[in-house]
């Protein structure tokens, strides 16, 4: 189980809005203000639509600016594959290691993600907390993919670059390694003692 965005997705310098009043007219404190803190639990777990409460905070706060314009800016600036996690993925997937995406997203990005950047060519599926109702590190966002998968939580690890998920899976069973960008897949997994298939 892999991680997107930290993971995956490299995130740009200073964010995917870092330049958002300069190219949309919107500033990142009122997007943080009134969509982002307010609605994002909701949209992000799969209560709410996220042009169903971005639409009216634009209506109010950015009328020139349509929810296609902005997801379509955001969508785009923070999609930068990290190739060379992704070449040692598939060297794994080579080795008949199933390889699935375990994110925080609402149904749009994890859309965008899967069809559009094209890692529904690199997984074997996805699961996203829209979907599941529920997010890391919560426990019952493990407990989901593991009834939706049906392995046993000993036969699946998380690669993540958050401490709290890393450490919320290993209290479900799985295995866990934390992921900074800085090392080889091979030294990172081995280091947690995390054998693949005995690929590694």
């Amino acid at each position: 189980m892999v991680d997107v965005d930290g993971v995956v997705v490299t995130p740009p310098p200073g964010g995917w809005a870092a330049n958002l009043k300069e190219d949309l007219g919107l500033s990142r404190t009122v997007l943080d203000e009134h969509f982002f803190k307010p609605h994002w639990r909701d949209v992000v777990e799969g209560r709410a639509g996220l042009r169903e409460r971005l639409g009216p905070v634009l209506a109010e706060h950015a009328p020139h600016l349509s929810c296609d314009a902005l997801t379509t800016y955001w969508f785009a600036k923070d999609a930068v594959l990290d190739l060379a996690l992704l070449k040692a993925l598939a060297n794994l997937r080579s080795h008949g290691v199933a390889l699935h995406l375990a994110t925080v997203q609402e149904h749009l990005r994890a859309a965008y993600l899967w069809i559009r950047l094209g890692l529904n060519q690199q997984f074997d599926a996805m699961h996203y907390s829209a979907d599941l109702g529920c997010a890391k590190p919560d426990a019952a966002f493990f407990e989901a993919i593991v009834q939706r998968t049906g392995l046993a939580p000993a036969q699946i690890a998380l690669l993540d670059d958050k401490s709290e998920n890393v450490e919320g899976a290993r209290a479900a069973g799985w295995g866990g390694a934390l992921w900074d960008g800085t090392g080889r897949l091979a030294e990172v997994l081995a280091r947690e003692r995390i054998a693949i298939g005995g690929v590694l």
